[in-house]
């Protein structure tokens, strides 16, 4: 069985940067939550990004023939 080659994925420093700031916000909102009350919410835009990047996955491969459901869940 030859091994499944996977297309490179483009990196998107957009899409990093809105998540470090989702993840700083957290961070504050720990610290001292009087700084940032809305600091809590950085969970929930973490979670819609990576909701983002894993569906665009699953629809690149699927576009491509290359998805697999016990590929995705190894991985």
């Amino acid at each position: 069985m030859s091994p499944t080659i996977f297309p490179k994925r483009e990196y998107r420093s957009d899409i990093d940067g809105i998540r470090a700031l989702a993840v700083l916000s957290v961070l504050i909102f720990h610290i001292n939550p009087s700084l940032l009350p809305g600091g809590f919410l950085g969970v929930d835009v973490f979670f819609v990004i990576s909701g983002y990047l894993i569906t665009n996955i699953i629809f690149q491969e699927n576009h491509l023939g290359t998805f697999s459901f016990l590929h995705f869940y190894v991985r």
